[in-house]
């Protein structure tokens, strides 16, 4: 893809040094993309192969921007502490972290297989866990900089999904989680806050956008009418770690069109 940094004078995280979860794919590969066009060093995280991260690391590079690929399990706690260790060496430090690898699989609560509802929880809420608590460790060592933890958070932390209640458990725990921490850390000058997309044209939901009927069934759910896109996430997420977001404590940014005022709207 064509890729280039902002403007200087546009640039939101000069400066800034980021990891982002689940960052080879989807939103999380666009908003890769957008912190490093706003200055921002990036490591990119992924699991399995590293042909996509590599490719957003080389377009970013050849930008004249600096990120690296990370391959790390958010979900296991050797993998997390190895994957920062990694991140932090590369980087010169950390001061932002965006939680957003995350899974989902439809199943009725009675067919629920355990494994898939632990795989869920695992990934969405106990990977927040243990990256929020090794970024904060590292982050608590360098005061005076701007810090940030956020969490790719979703509307069914408050709207009911029909089978996917291990997602929408997964995602309503983050939103205490990361509210409780914001407590814990905002203190020490660390900010902890929450963005929560919507219906979202992503490879996620490919079969769905593909089908005429069933994306229209979703549009009906968004006030505004559309479907969003991955650089309307993005470019919220840019904003939320930069400093004209210091306010912003605690706090979960709904990106949705209006999707979370359903069932009033439907």
């Amino acid at each position: 893809m064509a890729f280039s940094l902002h403007p200087p004078d546009a640039r939101l995280l000069e400066g800034r040094r980021a990891l982002v979860t689940g960052g080879s794919s989807g939103i999380g590969a666009g908003t890769c993309y957008e912190l490093a066009a706003h200055g921002a060093a990036v490591a990119v995280n992924y699991v399995g192969s590293d042909e996509a991260a590599r490719q957003i690391c080389a377009d970013i590079e050849a930008a004249g921007g600096t990120a690296v690929p990370i391959e790390m399990d958010v979900a296991d706690e050797a993998a997390v502490q190895g994957g920062f260790a990694a991140a932090v060496d590369a980087l010169g430090g950390l001061d932002l972290l965006l939680n957003n690898a995350g899974v989902e699989k439809a199943y009725a609560l009675v067919d629920m297989p355990l494994d898939t509802w632990r795989m869920v929880l695992d990934v969405n809420l106990t990977g927040a866990f243990l990256c929020s608590r090794e970024a904060a460790r590292i982050m608590t060592k360098a005061p005076g900089t701007p810090r940030a933890i956020l969490m790719m958070s979703s509307v069914h932390e408050v709207i009911p999904w029909e089978n996917f209640s291990h997602y929408c458990a997964s995602k309503g725990g983050m939103k205490l989680f990361a509210q409780t921490i914001a407590k814990e850390l905002a203190p020490q000058g660390i900010r902890v806050a929450s963005i929560a997309p919507g219906a979202i044209a992503t490879p996620i939901n490919a079969d769905v956008l593909a089908d005429p009927e069933a994306s229209k069934r979703v549009v009906a759910e968004v006030p505004y009418g559309r479907w969003g896109q991955v650089a309307d996430i993005a470019q919220a997420v840019a904003w939320l770690a930069s400093t004209q977001a210091d306010y912003v404590v605690g706090s979960t940014l709904f990106v949705d069109g209006g999707m979370a005022l359903y069932p009033g709207f439907s």
